[in-house]
């Protein structure tokens, strides 16, 4: 059974946990009302999507 000969240090760690970080999400703002919105996604304020009405609030 294969057993690592010395202990892996912190720093060791971090490296390689480096790129497990959160992203901050990408936004925009709505082309109706002006509210943020994320890229792809109907409007949670006014329910518009590419220009149209999809949701009716």
């Amino acid at each position: 059974m294969a057993v690592p000969k010395k202990k892996t240090s912190k720093a060791r760690t971090a490296m390689r946990r480096a790129h497990d970080a959160i992203a901050i999400m990408p936004a925009g703002n709505c082309k109706k009302c002006g509210e943020k919105k994320r890229p792809h996604h109907v409007c949670a304020a006014c329910g518009n999507y590419d220009g149209k009405q999809v949701v009716s609030k």
